[in-house]
């Protein structure tokens, strides 16, 4: 196995999560399933909620935004014989997030309402955060020789804060110096790499990104940060060019 040697500079180790921390199968194929197979039951359980309330007023709003801008949206469902107004009003909420689920949609509005669905079922054990097994070794590691080490994924601050809370390892938080998310940028644009690093209080060049996502990398290399591209099972594979052009890696133990 080939060690990358971390440029001399770096102070501070910004990740991804999604096929870089953790498997691409673990979002595909327990946290977005367990949204759709849930999603009724918990409106119904905790829809008189204040914070059940606030995610549907977030999600109605959304609603009528995508109408304003003319974009396609489920048909509200017809009012069905003997259902009441609360039931005709979770199925209607139901439509809407399946919808923009299946439209792959990054909605605040929807990365709140799964937020808050994850949380329940993380702190009562139906989910467990997945992590590679080189990633905790590694950035323990990291933080022994003085690295910081940030999170920046397109899931939310709170998702990610419980995928590493409630994780297969156990509560993982205390590695962390902080959390990013599509607040401050999207992944794919090189300013959003500059805000993170004047919010460490570092320079660019100071910081190396890793992810599994090219466009990302590229995005990160243009605001100056040093950049690895993790290859993972299930994760896009690289073109010829790519692996030319970027440093890769297969696990978090080659990064010396």
């Amino acid at each position: 196995m080939a060690t990358v040697t971390v440029p001399a500079n770096t102070s501070v180790f910004l990740l991804d999560i999604e096929g870089t921390t953790t498997p691409i199968t673990f979002v595909k194929d327990i946290l977005f399933p367990y949204i759709r197979e849930h999603l009724e039951e918990y409106l119904s359980d905790h829809w008189e909620e204040d914070e059940c309330k606030q995610d549907v007023h977030l999600l109605k709003k959304q609603s009528e935004e995508d109408l304003r801008q003319h974009r396609a949206c489920p048909v509200a469902c017809a009012s069905q014989s003997g259902q009441t107004d609360e039931e005709k009003a979770i199925r209607e909420v139901v439509e809407g997030v399946l919808w923009q689920m299946a439209a792959d949609r990054k909605t605040t509005a929807l990365k709140q309402l799964q937020g808050h669905m994850w949380r329940a079922a993380y702190a009562t054990g139906r989910i467990q955060g997945e992590v590679y097994p080189d990633v905790v070794p590694a950035i323990r590691a990291w933080r022994q020789r003085g690295m910081k080490i940030y999170i920046y994924s397109s899931g939310s601050v709170e998702a990610q804060k419980l995928l590493f809370g409630y994780s297969i390892e156990g509560d993982l938080l205390d590695l962390f110096d902080g959390h990013f998310d599509t607040n401050v940028g999207a992944k794919v644009e090189s300013q959003s790499y500059v805000r993170i690093a004047e919010r460490i209080g570092v320079q660019p060049q100071d910081i190396m990104f890793l992810t599994d996502v090219t466009r990302e990398a590229k995005a990160a290399e243009e605001a100056g940060l040093s950049v690895a591209v993790v290859m993972r099972p299930g994760n896009m594979e690289l073109t010829d060019e790519e692996r030319s052009h970027y440093t890769t890696v297969t696990s978090f133990g080659q990064i010396a």
